[in-house]
Order: structure tokens, then C-alpha cells, then sequence
């Protein structure tokens, strides 16, 4: 299992608009073979970036999600946004998952 943590920096005056875009996300990655989950973190401290969270069962199913035409069309709306609503460019992680805890319910 991997995940893939993309660190978003967001204006703070375009904050309400960059979270909205999540709750009306177009939702192809759900249907993605391999995907797990996706978390939409805010930041509890000003000046730190927003982290758009997803847990795939590997790394190729991940590389499979961006190449796919359903990831260009559910970044396609990205443009949405103007570019002074980003304060830096955004940092793509991805880790390995060598210890994983849960309870039945998040």
C-alpha cells in the first residue's frame, strides 16, 4: 500500500472556494482499480498548505489514476481556480505504508 500526499498551498482568500471544489469533486478516482480512500486535510496553522491525502494499494495503480483520462478530466477543473489562489507551487509525496493501524470505523 501507498500513499500520496500532495501539499497544496491555498491563498487564504481563496480557501472557501478551494475547499468547495473538493465537496463537488467529480469523484472518478472512487472508480479507479486499486484506489483506497482520499482525505482532504485544512491546515490548523496559517501559512500551511492543505493536504490532499489518497491511499492506493500500490504505486502502480496510483501511475494507472494519472495516466487515465479520468484523472485529466477531474484536473481539467483545476482551472477553476485563478493562479494567485496558489502562494507556492504544490509538493507531491508518495510513501510506503510498513505499519498500518484502525478501528473499524474513521
Amino acid at each position: 500500500m501507498i500513499t500520496v500526499a500532495n501539499r497544496i498551498y491555498v491563498n487564504p482568500d481563496f480557501a472557501e472556494a478551494f475547499e468547495a471544489r473538493f465537496r463537488e469533486r467529480a469523484g472518478l478516482v472512487d472508480q479507479m482499480p486499486g484506489f483506497l480512500s482520499n482525505f482532504v486535510l485544512r491546515p490548523t496553522k496559517s501559512g500551511e498548505p492543505y493536504i490532499v491525502l489518497t491511499l492506493w494499494e500500490s504505486r502502480e495503480a496510483f501511475e494507472g489514476w494519472t495516466q487515465s483520462d479520468a484523472f485529466h478530466q477531474g484536473h481539467a477543473r483545476s482551472g477553476s481556480l485563478p493562479r494567485e489562489a496558489f502562494s507556492s507551487p504544490n509538493i507531491l509525496e508518495i510513501h510506503e505504508v510498513i505499519s498500518h493501524a484502525q478501528t473499524q470505523k474513521l
